[in-house]
């Protein structure tokens, strides 16, 4: 009886969502914001620093908006609206 299954090539699927620097880059955009919510409480905590409120909040609000565009762009990345495709 001969075989009638016929050998087939697997399917490549290009997986952008797997690819390690996606990870990495995703993991500094929450700790550069987790960074940011940190240091916007210093003053509360360490009294000593209350006449720099503005400053710490000024250097939080950077930090939170810098990884929040980090953010953005990784995930728009892997979902395909990046520049390399």
């Amino acid at each position: 009886m001969a075989e009638t299954v016929q050998h087939r090539e697997p399917k490549k699927t290009d997986n952008n969502a797997n690819q390690t620097h996606y990870y990495k880059t995703l993991t500094i955009a929450i700790v550069l914001g987790l960074i940011g919510v940190f240091i916007r409480f210093v003053p509360d905590v360490c009294t000593n620093f209350d006449q720099h409120v503005s400053m710490f909040s000024a250097i939080a609000n950077i930090s939170l908006v810098v990884a929040s565009l980090i953010a953005f762009r990784t995930v728009f990345g892997i979902l395909g609206f990046g520049k390399n495709k």
